[in-house]
C-alpha cells in the first residue's frame, strides 16, 4: 500500500532531531546561582580573614604574656599583667567603659567579662593594689593562668 493514489510513495524526509541547546548564554537560573555563590564566597572570605586576624592577635597577646612567665612576683609583674589586660579590654570593649577603671571597679569588669570572681576574690585581686605596693607578694603562676584564661575569652 502506498500513500498516494496510483501507488506512488510520498516524498518524505527522514526524522531530524533538533540541534542541542547552546551553552551560551546560560539560562537566568544559572546567573542567579553564580551570583549567590559569589556572594557566599565573598562573605566566607571576609569571615575567614577576620577569624585569622583575631587568632593572630590573640597569639601575639598570649606570646607577650608568655614572656612574663618565670619572672619574680612583684609590683612590676602585677603592673605589666594589668597593663596587658587593660590593652585587651580597650580593644574589646568601649573605651569610655574601660579607660578610667582602676582598683575594685577594674577587677569587677574583669570578673564580669570572664573572670568568674577570680579577680576580685582570687589571685587577680593583686591587680588592684599590687602594682603600687612595694612588697607585693602573690602567686605569679596563678595570676598568669588567670590572665591567660581571660585573654582567651576576650581577645
Amino acid at each position: 500500500m502506498s500513500g498516494l493514489p496510483g501507488g506512488e510513495e510520498l516524498p518524505l524526509r527522514d526524522i531530524h532531531t533538533p540541534p542541542p541547546p547552546e551553552l551560551w548564554p546560560p539560562a537566568p537560573g544559572w546567573w542567579i546561582l553564580v551570583g549567590l555563590v559569589s556572594i557566599l564566597l565573598a562573605l566566607g572570605s571576609v569571615w575567614l580573614l577576620r577569624r585569622y586576624r583575631n587568632a593572630r592577635r590573640r597569639r601575639g597577646i598570649l606570646d607577650e604574656l608568655a614572656l612574663l612567665e618565670g619572672r619574680q612576683a612583684g609590683p612590676a609583674l602585677a603592673a605589666e599583667i594589668s597593663s596587658l589586660l587593660k590593652r585587651v579590654a580597650l580593644v574589646r570593649f568601649p573605651r569610655a567603659q574601660v579607660a578610667a577603671l582602676t582598683g575594685r571597679a577594674w577587677l569587677e569588669l574583669l570578673d564580669r567579662e570572664g573572670g568568674g570572681g577570680r579577680f576580685a576574690e582570687g589571685p587577680g585581686r593583686v591587680l588592684a593594689e599590687g602594682p603600687y605596693a612595694p612588697d607585693a607578694d602573690f602567686d605569679a603562676a596563678a595570676l598568669l593562668d588567670l590572665a591567660r584564661d581571660w585573654i582567651k575569652r576576650n581577645a
